[in-house]
């Protein structure tokens, strides 16, 4: 899976928004590859869930910890 950034753009660094990132890692399975192992993490807020509306795998990981 892949855990990376979408693109480079940040807010005000000028940098147009292309998801170029996740487009390479996209293609890349696509043909059959791997993403890339040196990912750049992402920034930004995460998912946040409904309550009672959470993935099963969000709820047995929050579990195990």
């Amino acid at each position: 899976a892949y855990h990376g950034q979408f693109d480079d753009a940040r807010p005000g660094n000028g940098k147009p928004v292309t998801g170029a990132d996740l487009r390479a890692a996209v293609d890349t399975v696509l043909e059959g590859g791997r993403p890339t192992a040196s990912q750049v993490p992402s920034i930004g807020c995460n998912i946040k869930w409904s309550a009672g509306n959470e993935p099963v795998w969000s709820s047995s990981a929050a579990r195990a910890a």
